[in-house]
C-alpha cells in the first residue's frame, strides 16, 4: 500500500511526525538537519526519494522564520532528488494573520509565503485550521484544509456533560462559523462575545449575544491561542454572565508573549489544544490538556497517497 510513500520530518515538531509515522506504519526517512556556523539551515537526505510520493511534516510555528526556511529547503532538496510528488504537511501555517491589506503600505504575507512554498517546488499542501479560509486561494496548487473540531469535540464528548448544560461560545463575531460547527458536533446553545477594538493593539469584550450562561458550562472555541488576550476577555465575559465553569479550546496553542501568565490568572477550568505545535514543559500549565491530531493527519496522508477523498473525514 505504501511502496512509494516517504515521510520526512523537519525539526519543528518531530514528536508529531513520529506519531503520524506510527499511525501509518511507515518509518520516517533519514535526514540530517542542522545549521551552518552563520545560522543558515543545512539539509541532507540520507534516503532515496526518486519517483516517490513525499510528505514533508513541518509546522511553520515559532520561530517562524527558521521553520519556514527549513521547510522551503526540504522541498527544494526533495525536488532536486527527483521526488515524484511533494506534499507540504503544515499543521500550523505561520504568517497567516496578514491575509489582506487592512491599511496602506502593508504586505500580504500569507500570499507571499504561499508563493514561496509553490516556487520551492511543492505540488500540494495539507494544512489545518487556517487563520482565514481564503488563504487556500493564495496557492496555485491543491490545498487540503483539515479542521481540528472533530478531535476537540471528541474530547469534550468524553467529559459527558449533562444534556442542556453546555453553551458554545464564540469569542468574537469572526468565529461564529467555527462555533456553529461545534454546536452541530456537541449540541447546546450558541452565544457570541461582542468584541470591540479599542486601539490597534487592544480589544474590549463587554457584552454577550445569544444563549443564557447562568449556571451553565461555557465552551469557548477559537482557531488559535496566541497572546490569549481575546480568549481571556471572552472568559471574563462568560463568568460575568453567570457561567459556572469555563473551558477554552483551540486547534493551535501558540502561547506567545504573556499568554501563559494571563491564562494562569484566568478563571478557566481547562485549556484544550491539539498537538499541531510542540508544547514544551515550560509552556505547560496544570490545566492544559493536549489532544492528538496525528491520526487525522495520518489518515489524510493515506488518502492523498491513494488518491482517495479527504473531505469524507468530515462527513
Amino acid at each position: 500500500m505504501y511502496d512509494h510513500l516517504t515521510l520526512i520530518s523537519g525539526r519543528c515538531h518531530p514528536a508529531l511526525a513520529s506519531a503520524i509515522s506510527d499511525y501509518l506504519g511507515v518509518p520516517l526517512a533519514r535526514v540530517e538537519l542542522g545549521d551552518f556556523p552563520d545560522g543558515e539551515s543545512s539539509v541532507r537526505l540520507n534516503h532515496n526519494v526518486r519517483g516517490r510520493d513525499v510528505f514533508l511534516i513541518q509546522p511553520t510555528g515559532p520561530p517562524a522564520n527558521d521553520t519556514l526556511m527549513e521547510l522551503l529547503i526540504l522541498i527544494d532538496t526533495c525536488k532536486r532528488a527527483s521526488a515524484e510528488r511533494i506534499t507540504a504537511v503544515i499543521p500550523y501555517f505561520g504568517y497567516a494573520r496578514q491575509d489582506r491589506k487592512d491599511a496602506g503600505r502593508v504586505p500580504i504575507t500569507s500570499k507571499l509565503v504561499a508563493n514561496l512554498i509553490t516556487e520551492a517546488g511543492a505540488d500540494r499542501v495539507l494544512t489545518m485550521d487556517l487563520h482565514a479560509a481564503q488563504i487556500q486561494g493564495f496557492f496555485d496548487l491543491p490545498v487540503d484544509h483539515l479542521y481540528g473540531s472533530p478531535v476537540l469535540d471528541e474530547y469534550f464528548r468524553s467529559l459527558q456533560f449533562p444534556s442542556g448544560e453546555i453553551v458554545i461560545v464564540s469569542p468574537d463575531e469572526g468565529s461564529i462559523k467555527r462555533a456553529m460547527q461545534h454546536v452541530e458536533g456537541l449540541g447546546g446553545a450558541l452565544a457570541i462575545v461582542d468584541k470591540r477594538r479599542a486601539s490597534a493593539t487592544e480589544t474590549r469584550q463587554a457584552n454577550l449575544i445569544g444563549g443564557s450562561l447562568e449556571g451553565k458550562t461555557a465552551l469557548v472555541f477559537d482557531d488559535m491561542i496566541s497572546t490569549a488576550g481575546s480568549i481571556c476577555g471572552a472568559v471574563d465575559v462568560c463568568k460575568r454572565f453567570g457561567a459556572r465553569d469555563v473551558y477554552v479550546a483551540a486547534t493551535h496553542g501558540v502561547f506567545c508573549g504573556s499568554a501563559l501568565e494571563k491564562l494562569a490568572k484566568a478563571p478557566v477550568k481547562e485549556i484544550v489544544v491539539t498537538d499541531s505545535l510542540p508544547l514544551p514543559d515550560e509552556k505547560r500549565l496544570p490545566n492544559i490538556r493536549t489532544v492528538s491530531i496525528a491520526p487525522m493527519l495520518g489518515e489524510a496522508i493515506r488518502r492523498i497517497h491513494r488518491n482517495e477523498s479527504v473531505s469524507v473525514l468530515f462527513d
